[in-house]
């Protein structure tokens, strides 16, 4: 009976039981999971202590330093891998209000405050790790320009926004990863501000640096000129890294999904303008084409009406030529050598009508060649006029398909919504639920602590009890 009540300040079996439950309680960082509404935070350990007696017994096989520098670790590779993958899926320029790019730097953070010395200064103690970061300036010259910029930022006052700034500043250059890599190879720098334990002086910063040459292939547009980058509470949001996540990771796949439909909309509805532009325009190139077609059969007209014409003028100097020949052979014949002047007039006027008659004839020529064009002109406008109809009655059938796909789309879209209030509906029922569990749970540890200290009466009753007849 007497095991009941522990007299002693050594540690029992219970709390060893005790201590070992909350040293592999899922901790990073010296940070242990809790709920705050419906996230997932990290709440501080330092005034904690996870063991009864200053002095233990005996050393922990387990080395808490090196399950926080593994924790983070495989923090980082789930919050760069999920930074990845959601940028390129979202395609598009990141900003500061992207969920997963402030996780990433709250777990950058982290990283960068395991294992910091702590300094003492005229104003008390300050940890911050914006001492480390600025080396980079002193081994890298092309940093240069980043710590300057952090420097000139109006709003920050304190080392960890200056620090806070630095990294977003080195995300947007592409430059994070070789600067970070050039830091953890100077570990006799590092040391210190560092711990020798310290994850960026462990095996852990390097492969974490290695990691970090993904982020190149994003695009990030951060401005900092509003943001209170000095009072920010990093707190790392578990749910984004869950398999299943419940309520939470189900309404943030549903705005996934609403958010490619809107995007899909969108770029029909681009894509409809764009279509009727060009309907539009093939139009009046169609009907510019008819126009010119008008004009080019009006002056065909013309031109066959001209040849006619032509013809009929050559037919009748023929004529006339001829005759002129036979007159010209009658009065030869009776009248040879005393007409002769009659003769020499009549040869000239002769080669006169040979001459009228061969410009007649070149002219006919060139007007048979443009007839000719003329034709070839008005097939090939008629070949092209057939082409611009065939080009406008496809593009008219893409519009035609593309206003199903929108409203299709729009179905979708109504769909996704109903969904969604269902999913907000299940969600507020879940949240009903787990108030009730937490209250429950407490009337549990409330009605424990009754039992226990019925307990210790009932103990102290027993040994009273027995020390009675002694």
């Amino acid at each position: 009976m007497s095991d009941l009540t522990p007299q002693s300040d050594a540690p029992t079996p219970t709390t060893d039981k005790i201590t070992q439950a909350a040293r592999e309680t899922i901790y990073l960082c010296n940070f242990r999971v809790s709920v705050d509404g419906e996230w997932l935070c990290l709440r501080e350990l330092n005034d904690i202590s996870l063991t009864p007696d200053p002095e233990p017994a005996h050393e922990d096989p387990k080395d808490p330093i090196a399950i926080e520098r593994l924790n983070l670790m495989n923090m980082a590779k789930l919050s760069i891998k999920g930074l990845i993958e959601s940028a390129l899926n979202l395609g598009r320029t990141l900003d500061s209000d992207y969920a997963p790019l402030q996780q990433f730097f709250v777990v950058m953070e982290h990283c960068l405050k395991h294992g910091l010395k702590t300094k003492k200064t005229f104003l008390g103690q300050n940890k911050s790790f914006w001492g480390p970061l600025e080396l980079v300036e002193k081994l890298t010259p092309e940093a240069g320009e980043i710590t300057a910029s952090v420097k000139d930022l109006p709003g920050l006052k304190t080392p960890i926004g200056r620090g806070r700034a630095w990294l977003r500043l080195a995300l947007m250059q592409k430059k994070l990863s070789d600067y970070m890599k050039t830091l953890i190879n100077r570990k006799d720098l590092l040391s210190e501000f560092y711990e020798a334990n310290a994850l960026m002086m462990e095996e852990e910063g390097a492969v974490i640096a290695g990691l970090l040459v993904g982020l190149n292939v994003i695009d990030a547009n951060l401005c900092m000129k509003g943001e209170d980058l000095d009072s920010q509470v990093g707190v790392i949001d578990f749910s984004m890294y869950l398999k299943d996540g419940g309520p939470t990771s189900k309404s943030t796949e549903g705005d996934g999904q609403i958010t490619a439909i809107l995007d899909q909309k969108n770029y029909v509805e681009e894509l409809n303008r764009h279509l009727s532009a060009s309907v539009n325009n093939l139009q009046a190139k169609v009907d510019a084409l008819e126009k010119s077609n008008t004009k080019l059969t009006e002056e065909l007209a013309v031109a066959n009406n001209r040849i006619i014409t032509l013809q009929e003028d050559v037919e009748r100097v023929k004529e006339e030529s001829s005759q002129l020949l036979e007159s010209t052979c009658k009065v030869s014949k009776s009248d040879g050598s005393a007409n002769g002047q009659v003769l020499g007039e009549a040869r000239k006027q002769i080669k006169e009508e040979t001459r009228l008659r061969l410009d007649v004839e070149k002219e006919l020529e060139v007007q048979i060649g443009m007839k000719q064009e003329m034709e070839l002109s008005m097939k090939m406008l008629e070949k092209d006029v057939c082409e611009k109809q065939n080009a406008l009655l496809a593009l008219r059938q893409q519009l035609d398909d593309l206003r199903i796909l929108n409203q299709e789309l729009s179905h979708k879209l109504q769909t996704s919504d109903g969904a969604m209030k269902q999913k907000n509906e299940i969600t507020s029922r879940l949240d009903d639920t787990a108030n009730q569990m937490a209250g429950t749970i407490k009337q549990l540890e409330l009605s424990e602590k009754d039992m226990v200290k019925q307990a210790r009466s009932l103990n102290t009753a027993a040994e009273k009890l027995l020390q009675k007849p002694h």
